[in-house]
């Protein structure tokens, strides 16, 4: 990223040009296993010499005790908490990201802005709007979308820590039990990134797939990019 790209404008008070660091985003919906490749690659990385930095949503010291907070009392309406999001966002890209990669750290990043988009946007907030908001946000080196199907999340969830509330999507899908809910709203979530996905030129891993296959598909993509970074 030695030539800095926005999806907009950038920081208007703050323009950060020539950042040798590499941003890498893993991308997907709840339970698709993100975290666990994340954990994976940044170990990967480390043993082999990289300095790697990694970051993810809520992560800001400026606002995560208040997202806790919000997620807890479910008070906020949808464009407050898409507004809040975006705070926290902005916060971690000025403060942890871009210094990161100045230094010339691999920044690893679970889940971007696409993540807040696709929430939104089921919660009802403008689709144009939700993408102007992130006029600031800077171009990935590649985006790692790891798509699966509602079977494959299902099993995983039940299989692992269980459903919860905001994964399931209650504050918005009405029905009367976790499980339907959690299929209707991740469904509905995987539309999204589907469109994201042409319209951000996400790079797509089957994630229907073992632990161990997942991460050899990732590290295959990223190839370009380490091979680009060691130049």
């Amino acid at each position: 990223m030695v030539t800095t790209k926005y999806y907009g404008a950038g920081f208007p008070y703050k323009k950060a040009k020539n950042l040798p660091g590499k941003l890498i985003v893993v991308e997907g919906t709840d339970g698709v296993g993100r975290s666990t490749q994340v954990g994976l690659l940044k170990k990967w990385l480390e043993k082999s010499g990289y300095a790697v930095s990694d970051t993810g949503l809520r992560r800001s010291p400026l606002t995560q005790p208040g997202l806790e907070k919000a997620k807890d009392g479910n008070t906020l309406s949808p464009l407050t908490n898409s507004l809040f999001y975006a705070t926290d966002f902005a916060d971690r890209l000025e403060n942890q990201i871009i210094p990161a990669l100045r230094a010339g750290f691999i920044v690893l990043s679970d889940r971007y802005f696409y993540s807040i988009i696709a929430r939104d946007v089921v919660r009802g907030i403008d689709p144009s709007w939700a993408r102007k908001v992130y006029g600031f946000a800077l171009i990935p080196d590649i985006v790692l979308y790891l798509k699966a199907d509602i079977d494959t999340l299902v099993t995983r969830i039940v299989h692992g820590r269980g459903f919860n509330y905001w994964e399931a999507g209650m504050d918005i899908i009405k029905q009367d039990n976790v499980y339907d809910s959690f299929r209707e709203y991740q469904a509905s979530m995987i539309v999204q990134f589907d469109r994201m996905a042409k319209e951000f030129n996400f790079n797509i891993i089957d994630a229907n797939l073992s632990i161990n296959a997942i991460n050899t598909k990732i590290m295959t993509s990223i190839q370009p990019i380490l091979a680009d970074y060691n130049k």
